[in-house]
């Protein structure tokens, strides 16, 4: 089946809130690199349809009721820009990873996050090709607790890292998003 450009730009956030592989194959190109994936698992790095797979795992994660809701799609020739916000209420470890390891570990706050992003994708034989995006991370941060820092949060933080809770979560959220990055059919 061929989406048209908008509804395509959709689809792929139901695949980040679904986690529906079969959804993912059919919107998401092989070839399909995420310049977003360098703060989350490795796995959300893979070419294709699981890197989308493991990225949405990786949000569902740290954020349950998870939800993008769109404002507008634009698109013009292989390009679809797509304004939205991610909204979600934070009741497991936001995990930020960099070079793959754990960076930061936010223990859940049970706050709402609520905050703008747009994304660029770029459009190959129907599918989702390339992925870069546009988002207020400090905003988001800012709703956690985390930046400017909260005193409870940063502590809540640190104690995390050295009881070991956060590198357990880091390795628990890595492991899920392989998992869902080898959920597609006909694993």
């Amino acid at each position: 089946m061929t989406m048209e450009l908008p509804e395509l730009g959709e689809a792929l956030f139901r695949v980040l809130v679904t986690g529906d592989a079969k959804l993912a194959a059919e919107v998401v190109h092989p070839r399909n690199t995420n310049r977003e994936a360098a703060v989350a698992p490795a796995a959300c790095a893979l070419p294709g349809p699981r890197g989308t797979l493991a990225s949405g795992a990786w949000m569902r994660a740290a954020f349950s009721d998870l939800s993008f809701p769109v404002s507008r799609v634009l698109h013009e020739g292989d390009r679809v820009w797509v304004r939205l916000r991610m909204q979600g209420t934070h009741t497991g470890p936001f995990v930020r990873y960099r070079d793959g390891r754990l960076d930061q570990a936010v223990p859940p706050t049970g706050r709402k996050i609520d905050f703008e992003q747009v994304h660029l994708l770029d459009i190959r034989d129907g599918q989702v090709v390339r992925h870069e995006a546009v988002r207020d991370d400090i905003g988001m941060l800012g709703q956690l607790g985390v930046f400017p820092p909260s005193p409870a949060v940063g502590a809540r933080m640190m104690a995390w890292r050295l009881s070991g809770k956060a590198s357990r979560a880091a390795a628990a959220i890595s492991a899920e998003a392989t998992r869902a990055a080898n959920s597609l059919p006909g694993d």
